[in-house]
């Protein structure tokens, strides 16, 4: 597999502009059961095919149940500097509804490890889970915030398709929680978090000065990546691309000096829509100057006339000549912003 991606890698480089990279970044499933060994191979490989920033941000996704103490040590002398670690919460009862490999106790050492070894890591905590209260979320963020994490990045529990989570909801096993105390649970942790000096940058991600991701913020400002390895995504020139998923498939295809590639040109219209989209999750917003810029003015025009009613119900206001999410809606921006959406011209 990693020889299929080292491959991969030298097939695709001229994908992206000639430009060093500013995002190197291990994800999607586990990439903390490679070796420091292997995870340098990559990185060197990606040296050899692109100059990287001086201050290139690394980042290794890691779950409580893959670490190792010297592991930690390693994979930073390897060339990791970041990483993005798999906490989801540090309740027992959560974490074997979540159907999580780790425990708690798992969790704790984790961090215990992570502080002693890295200064830049992000903490992924879970809200909106079953059984759970406000005062339950409360501690969480208390667990948290007392190992002093540099960024958290937190999501509302989604019911995954063909999960034991949805087999159980759907049996009636696990009743979803009522939408008035998932809306308090993220409601304290914006406010808990300002407390402490997180800036509130994107919907789910709240990171200190300094350390917001380099490698997230890329995605929300429409910039070209490549993404290596099956199911991986890339994204250049307003084309989105991704890999085929099978492994099997994957390898056979390299082997064979071929991609099993799909590729996706976005009109004019989805560019907008996820303009839209991703600029009101963000602390930036949208500038109207930006859309007559990328878009002309009948987009400009069309995105003001759809802005009135969340104007007058507060959803959003003017900041100059851009448009944000008002604290209060923050929660339904995701609604909020496909009201906004245009569905043809």
């Amino acid at each position: 597999m990693i020889n299929a991606m080292k491959a991969e890698l030298s097939m695709r480089a001229a994908e992206l502009p000639k430009e060093s990279l500013k995002s190197i970044y291990f994800g999607g499933g586990t990439p903390s059961l490679l070796s420091s060994i292997e995870i340098e191979g990559l990185l060197n490989d990606v040296s050899a095919q692109f100059s990287l920033d001086s201050n290139v941000e690394i980042t290794l996704e890691m779950n409580p149940d893959d670490y190792a103490p010297n592991y930690l040590k390693e994979i930073k002398l390897a060339g990791v500097n970041r990483l993005s670690l798999g906490v989801q919460s540090f309740h027992e009862a959560e974490l074997q509804l979540m159907n999580r490999a780790h425990s708690a106790q798992e969790a704790y050492l984790m961090m215990e490890e992570v502080n002693q070894n890295f200064t830049n890591y992000s903490m992924d905590l879970i809200y909106g889970m079953p059984q759970s209260s406000l005062k339950s979320w409360k501690k969480n963020i208390e667990i948290a915030l007392s190992f002093s994490p540099p960024h958290i990045s937190s999501y509302v529990l989604t019911v995954e398709p063909k999960t034991v989570l949805e087999h159980r909801v759907l049996k009636g096993e696990v009743a979803l929680l009522n939408e008035d105390i998932v809306l308090a649970q993220f409601n304290h942790l914006v406010d808990r978090l300002s407390e402490n000096e997180f800036e509130h940058y994107e919907l789910s991600s709240f990171g200190r000065a300094g350390f917001h991701s380099i490698n997230n913020s890329a995605y929300w400002e429409g910039k070209p990546y490549l993404g290596i390895g099956p199911s991986a995504h890339s994204f250049f020139n307003n084309q989105r691309s991704w890999n085929i998923s099978n492994n099997k498939k994957y390898l056979d295809g390299i082997a064979q000096g071929s991609l099993s590639i799909e590729r996706e040109t976005l009109s004019i219209i989805d560019q907008y829509n996820e303009f839209v989209m991703t600029g009101l999750r963000t602390a930036n917003g949208v500038a109207l100057g930006d859309i007559h810029t990328r878009f002309g003015e009948r987009f400009a025009q069309f995105f003001t006339q759809q802005l009135d009613k969340h104007l007058v119900q507060q959803n959003l206001f003017w900041d100059g000549d851009t448009i944000k999410v008002t604290k209060k809606a923050r929660f339904l921006v995701d609604g909020i912003a496909s009201d906004l959406f245009l569905l043809n011209l």
